[in-house]
């Protein structure tokens, strides 16, 4: 105990004062202070000795003797606040059954927790600490019964006490949850990552596509009856669009349009189905948690810049993080049905240890991808789930397989009321995953050791979850998905002309449509999915219409040479103007709701091209049925031109018609090169115009005995415009071409 010291006391100290020049009472020495200060020191020290850290305390035994203090003794110490995490934390929902946890060895020392009471020591356990409103906790014969309460509560805390018979004690605390499941939560979790990750996957595949540009067209140009060309054509073009289903729906599209051959799709097909496996390998990237800066950086990007390049490139990563963050939702969502024993007892239901049992998961694989309509989609389901560990390795690969199958109803629905090639080439592609399905199923635990050895080196590796990364089980995926569909390319190769021929013999040709129709019915609006491709069909479309142009003249020429006209070919000439009407209305709405989307300025340059182009032809089309008509208005009132006016109507005539497929001509040639636009015609609008003008004069200075009937020359007089207004129509055909208005 400290004393004051005073003046009085000690009169050789000086007096000190306060500020208003009184002796204070009394002042502590700094000796004292400097004591003080070293028993606080002293007191520090002693209680760190005792702390958990320290060596352990010495105790006296029966004998006297200073032993070390067991790891009881250390629990006796209130100093050390002994407390083990002993129990992990217990969560059910509600409804569960009681939970039983065996505590007769919990408190006993052991390699994990050196520190606990020794082995065989008698102890009495009692509940300190009790969370009734979520689960009322019972000790009954060194076994402890949690029965889970009625009603949700918040997160409750048990605390278990053990005593020995010396008095020694050592804490256990855990927390018990009751939840409720919110199935609604997790179902819309679920749709809106699956949401998310489809809308990524289109704009990846808008983004991918606009970069490619017009090199995505010159690849489809390089289709041929090659099966090895047009299955690598298939492979660049779906690793592009990013889905084989939007790949096979053009291959439909382009058969029944004329633009490719069964033989060219087949190997297109093919080569389709090893494009879409890069989805897969795109999911392994380790990027999950980076989806949504990711997806928040393109987006200032995609918005802010005026540049297309970057756009669109900035359009590319946007759907690449949204894949990972609806992948990530996905995750999110079905991590709920790992904690709901029901849920993961179904899944555990849908096991590929035997055959049938691979045929099941199989099939459940096909029917997701027939309702999502996206085998990229099911896929990262797969993946998600299997990264959670609710489903195996070898049930992820049988679905995989399953969903193979599914893909292929896009384009079987695509092709309805398509031409007799367009329902063969589908009726391929779903042949082909079947057959391939079919056979690798038989082969399913030889195929599993491959792709272990593939992926971990070893036959025999264990690819459940825990043994493994999330990482490796979601490369195993892949790589059973580009496996299968490698392997089945490569086994059908040699055999898919037979199976075409096939196809041939029992899809017979009795429906098909004749060869100069002129309708448009393979424009499907799937087709948008690809503006690139979409563009390149419409274009064969137009060059349709040009070659239809082409074929009314030659017909008219055929009518106009005629003493008495055909009224069969007539009517022909007339329907084939009417076919032109709705083949310009098709495609003025096909490009209409190609211009509502999300376009490269490449591809809004050619759709007004060609919209223009259509609109041409058409009036092409029109301008030809009215030379007709004024010729068959001659017949029906028993009047007809002089021979020397039929010989200048003819010749000029054929004027018109070279001009028209010279015209028509470079547009093709313009598909391959835009370089032939060099090559249009500059003087032959020239000679039609100055020809017309010719036939005008010449007409009108005929000597009076010499002159036509009134409505003769008028009916002439209308050939002669209708032909000056085709070389209009055909030179702003020309100037379409070279961009000059």
């Amino acid at each position: 105990m400290s004393t004051l010291n005073t003046p009085d006391s000690h009169p050789n100290l000086p007096c000190i004062l306060d500020r208003k020049g009184k002796k204070p009472t009394a002042t502590f020495s700094f000796s004292r202070i400097r004591m003080s200060i070293c028993l606080a020191s002293c007191v520090l020290l002693l209680t760190g000795m005792m702390s958990p850290g320290q060596p352990p305390l010495q105790v006296a035994n029966q004998n006297g003797e200073k032993t070390p203090a067991d790891t009881s003794q250390k629990a006796t110490d209130p100093s050390s606040n002994l407390t083990r995490k002993l129990i992990p934390n217990q969560k059910a929902f509600l409804g569960s059954p009681d939970t039983s946890i065996d505590l007769s060895t919990l408190f006993y020392s052991s390699e994990n927790n050196p520190d606990l009471f020794p082995t065989g020591t008698p102890l009495t356990l009692e509940i300190l600490r009790n969370g009734k409103d979520v689960a009322d906790a019972t000790i009954v014969d060194k076994s402890m019964t949690l029965k889970w309460g009625k009603k949700t509560a918040k997160k409750r805390e048990i605390l278990i006490r053990a005593t020995d018979e010396r008095g020694a004690t050592l804490d256990t605390k855990f927390a018990v949850e009751l939840w409720e499941p919110n199935y609604w939560k997790l179902a819309f979790t679920v749709l809106g990552g699956l949401g998310i990750f489809l809308l990524g996957m289109k704009n990846l595949s808008e983004g991918m596509q606009a970069i490619a540009g017009n090199g995505l067209r010159r690849v489809i140009g390089l289709v041929t009856n090659h099966r090895l060309m047009a299955t690598g054509v298939g492979v660049f073009v779906t690793m592009l669009v990013q889905s084989s289903s939007i790949t096979t729906v053009m291959v439909v599209g382009f058969v029944n349009s004329g633009f490719m051959t069964l033989s060219q799709a087949v190997g297109v097909i093919m080569g389709a189905n090893i494009g879409t496996t890069i989805t897969g390998w795109i999911l392994v990237l380790k990027i999950g948690k980076y989806g949504l800066p990711l997806a928040g950086a393109a987006a200032f990007f995609y918005l802010f810049s005026k540049r297309d390049r970057i756009r669109y490139f900035a359009l590319t990563v946007l759907g690449l993080g949204m894949l990972f963050l609806g992948l990530e939702l996905m995750k999110d969502g079905f991590g709920i049905i790992k904690e709901l024993p029901r849920f993961e007892a179904w899944f555990k239901t849908f096991n590929a240890g035997s055959y049938i049992g691979i045929l099941k998961c199989a099939m459940v694989g096909c029917v997701l991808t027939f309702i999502v309509q996206s085998s990229s989609a099911t896929l990262g389901i797969t993946i998600g789930l299997a990264q959670l560990g609710v489903i195996e390795f070898e049930t992820a690969s049988a679905l995989v397989l399953g969903e193979n199958i599914g893909t292929t109803i896009t384009a079987w629905l695509a092709s309805f009321g398509a031409s007799v090639n367009a329902r063969r080439a589908a009726y391929f592609h779903v042949l082909f995953n079947i057959i391939g399905v079919a056979w690798i199923t038989c082969l399913f635990s030889v195929y599993m050791n491959l792709i272990r050895y593939v992926v971990m080196g070893d036959t025999g590796a264990d690819m459940t979850l825990g043994a493994v990364s999330a990482k490796d089980i979601t490369m195993g995926i892949a790589a059973v998905h580009t496996g299968f569909n490698i392997t089945n390319t490569l086994a059908f190769l040699p055999f898919a002309g037979y199976l075409a021929r096939l196809l041939v013999r029992f899809v017979p040709d009795k429906n098909m449509d004749s060869e100069d129709r002129t309708q448009l019915t393979s424009l499907d609006i799937r087709m948008l999915e690809s503006p690139v491709v979409a563009a390149e069909q419409s274009r064969s479309e137009v060059q349709r219409m040009a070659s239809s142009c082409q074929l009314m003249m030659e017909k008219l020429k055929v009518l106009l040479k005629q003493e008495t006209p055909d009224p069969g070919l007539a009517d022909e000439i007339l329907e084939m103007e009417d076919q032109q009407d709705k083949v310009q209305e098709e495609i003025v709405t096909f490009m209409s709701n190609l211009l509502a989307g999300n376009v490269p300025h490449s591809v809004v340059d050619e759709a007004r091209r060609q919209l223009r182009m259509a609109d041409e032809y058409e009036s092409v089309s029109d301008c030809i049925a009215t030379v007709l008509k004024a010729s068959r208005q001659l017949t029906r009132r028993d009047l007809e031109l002089p021979e020397a006016q039929r010989e200048e109507l003819a010749e000029l005539h054929d004027m018109v018609s070279s001009y028209l497929k010279k015209v028509s001509q470079v547009y093709v040639d313009w598909t391959n090169s835009e370089a032939a636009i060099h090559s249009l015609p500059a003087d032959d609008a020239d000679l039609i115009t100055k020809q017309s003008k010719i036939l005008y004069k010449r007409v009108l200075e005929k000597d009076p005995e010499e002159q036509l009937e009134t409505r003769t020359m008028v009916a002439y007089n209308r050939q002669v415009a209708a032909y000056r207004r085709i070389r209009d129509h055909l030179l702003n055909i020309s100037e379409a071409l070279t961009g000059d208005k």
